[in-house]
């Protein structure tokens, strides 16, 4: 029963039979009519792994004590439950027709009503997402949602989406809020309270800046247009509009702007330094400070230069804060962040920082001097002001073993959300490639004593699942995902110690076990360099590299004979492979497209499948030769996943399209 839950999971979820889509049925040898099935009801909680991807953005209500929000690039919202410790997701209920709203670029806790939040939704501005973005309202703290749908596009996972934030809540009078738009589409603003939303059509800059304006895809390519907006308290009272609005823009030369009427007008703030990007921009209203984190590039990878500066509201002069010289920077800034209990408190990260790690700053006088995290005792040697504990995520590690002065785990990478809790100037949460971590014993810092980093994570899931496979005995679960490889789950409740190693592929493409013989599994996957296979005799706790035929350059999808006596392997680069024993020697399939998708039968071993643009494909010979199905009427995309029943040879159910 384990495992028909979990492949009725993989189905779903991979395929959209969540829609409500029924499967077409493609049949090698027509088995006779299955015997009805009772209903069953599922329970669907999390298979644990604690992270696993970007967290660009982390938002606390600044009226309620432990109410914090966290937005990631594809995986959804979570909310912070103070009592557990741990995250809450706010848009499981979003369904495959609108997949794209699972990619949250922005995310505004109500700053008057607890009880509002509000997330700006949409995953790409290019064509990939079929839909375009939305703004969901919440009366509930995201329990439950409405939605505005939005003319343009959003953009959870494009480049600059650890900028911000791009949607406000005005601190004043809570039923005007603004959006900055990408792709050239301005400045939004709704008067009421999130339900309707009109173009400021008196801004005056729309943003200018593209990773790679000759990226014909439209994702590098796409202008990445209004990423902060950023309200001054101090010039409202409550019930009125807030006067002083501030407005980042992407454009290399005129970042900063700024309403003194509510947004009736706009102005370049005049004296702003030029030539880099402002990323964060976040105000100090007690000392009259407008701080922004410059970068050269929009990140979250990129980023080679950047800068600090503060701008003092009253005056209006801007001054150089960095707390290093620009010529001694190999990284842009972008985590930006105030103590609100000691607003003289300053932090900010060196969000583009790989190596030998990512750098985090503090201030305790407005940025006049500033303390690092870590600094060199004696190169290569470090000392760091902190300590890092990630035995609750010990997979953190990446199972490495650097020479200094890199060290494991690492303190963060793509670090463009840096927050202390406005509440408790002891706890800090900043996001990673990776993880939350965070700390609650944060003003060790200033003593000179070590203070403890832990992930701050628990309940917060988004790793891009590739494939999925429980075998009938040994682990649960095995996984291939996106960015760290895939686990072992041998409880579903408790966090893998460490993902498959030896090799560690960056991205793991496609998994498959032996029906017959559960403990021999293969693997495929993505790395700069080869082999791209790699093979299991105990079920996938232990594992050792293949060999790729000649030309591959990616994972593709696999397939394990039903007696795991051989192998079918469809990667990139090169034609279907078939192979006896474990992949020493691959010979090239014929009568099957490369690129295909393969699958075994799970009760004939000499018995594979393919698919491809609407063809269905069968060897029964051990995947040396595949014929082409008379079966019609099947998807004639390639976003097709399909299965082959256990126990029975030759039923294939197949979900797409």
């Amino acid at each position: 029963m384990r495992r028909t839950r979990i492949l009725t999971a993989v189905l779903a979820l991979a395929a959209g039979l969540l829609a409500g889509t029924p499967p077409a049925l493609a049949t090698a040898d027509a088995p006779a009519a299955p015997a009805p099935l009772a209903a069953e009801s599922y329970t669907w909680r999390n298979a644990r792994i604690d992270g696993g991807g970007f967290v660009p953005g982390i938002v606390f209500n600044r009226k309620e004590k432990n109410l914090a929000y966290a937005r990631t690039d594809i995986g959804g919202a979570y909310r912070w439950q103070e009592s557990s410790r741990t995250w809450t997701p706010l848009l499981d209920s979003v369904g495959w027709n609108e997949w794209g709203h699972t990619g949250v670029v922005s995310l505004a806790s109500d700053p008057v009503d607890p009880d509002k939040v509000f997330a700006a939704v949409g995953t790409y501005t290019n064509g990939w997402d079929p839909t375009n973005g939305a703004v969901l309202r919440s009366a509930d703290r995201g329990a439950s949602w409405r939605k505005t749908d939005l003319p343009f596009k959003l953009g959870g996972n494009m480049p600059g989406r650890g900028m911000g934030e791009r949607l406000a809540v005005d601190p004043n009078k809570d039923s005007v809020l603004y959006l900055g738009a990408p792709s050239g589409k301005g400045l939004w603003r709704s008067t009421d309270a999130g339900v309707t939303w009109s173009q400021v059509t008196n801004f005056p800059n729309v943003g200018t800046y593209a990773q790679d304006p000759s990226d014909t895809s439209g994702y590098a390519s796409d202008n990445q247009g209004i990423v902060w907006v950023t309200f001054d308290e101090s010039t409202g009272t409550a019930g009125t509009a807030t006067k002083t609005i501030y407005v980042g823009v992407a454009d290399q030369g005129n970042a900063v702007y700024r309403s003194t009427d509510a947004g009736a007008t706009w102005q370049r703030l005049a004296g702003q330094p030029t030539g880099h990007l402002a990323h964060k921009g976040v105000l100090d209203a007690v000392n009259g400070y407008l701080y922004v984190a410059y970068s050269d590039k929009g990140g979250p990878y990129d980023g080679g230069k950047g800068r600090l500066y503060r701008y003092a509201t009253a005056t209006g002069t801007w001054t150089d804060i960095s707390p290093v010289a620009e010529a001694d920077t190999s990284y842009g800034f972008s985590g930006l962040t105030v103590d609100r209990q000691h607003p003289g408190t300053v932090m900010a990260t060196a969000y583009s920082s790989w190596w030998p790690d990512t750098q985090i700053f503090r201030s305790r006088d407005s940025g006049t001097t500033w303390t690092k995290a870590w600094d060199y005792s004696s190169y290569p040697d470090r000392h760091n002001r902190y300590t890092m504990d990630v035995s609750s995520a010990p997979w953190l590690t990446w199972g490495a073993n650097p020479s200094p002065p890199e060290q494991t785990p690492k303190l963060g990478w793509m670090t463009e959300a840096l927050e202390i809790d406005p509440f408790d100037s002891d706890r800090m949460m900043y996001g990673t490639g990776a993880t939350i971590y965070g700390t609650e014993d944060l003003t060790k810092w200033d003593s000179g004593a070590t203070f403890t980093v832990r992930p701050m994570v628990q309940g917060l899931e988004e790793t891009a699942v590739n494939d999925l496979a429980s075998p009938p005995s040994g682990a649960p679960l095995l996984s291939a995902l996106g960015d760290v490889g895939g686990f072992r789950h041998t409880d579903l409740t408790k966090v893998p110690a460490m993902m498959y190693t030896s090799p560690n592929f960056t991205t793991t493409t496609s998994l498959d076990y032996a029906e017959k013989d559960p403990n021999t599994v293969v693997r495929v996957g993505d790395q700069d360099a080869g082999p791209h296979v790699a093979f299991s005799s105990d079920n996938g706790a232990h594992w050792f590299a293949g060999t790729d035929p000649s030309g591959v350059s990616g994972g593709g999808t696999v397939a394990a004979a039903a007696d795991g006596s051989r192998f079918v392997w469809s990667p990139q680069g090169t034609g279907v492979q078939y192979t006896t024993g474990f992949g020493s020697s691959w010979s090239a399939s014929s009568g099957i497209p490369a690129g295909a998708v393969v699958e075994s039968d799970r009760v004939d071993p000499k018995t594979f499948y393919g698919f491809k643009s609407g063809r269905f494909y069968v060897s029964s010979d051990g995947g040396a030769t595949f014929t082409a199905s008379a079966a019609t009427g099947l998807p004639s995309g390639d976003s097709v996943r399909f299965k082959a029943l256990p126990g029975t040879k030759g039923d294939v159910w197949l979900a797409g399209g």
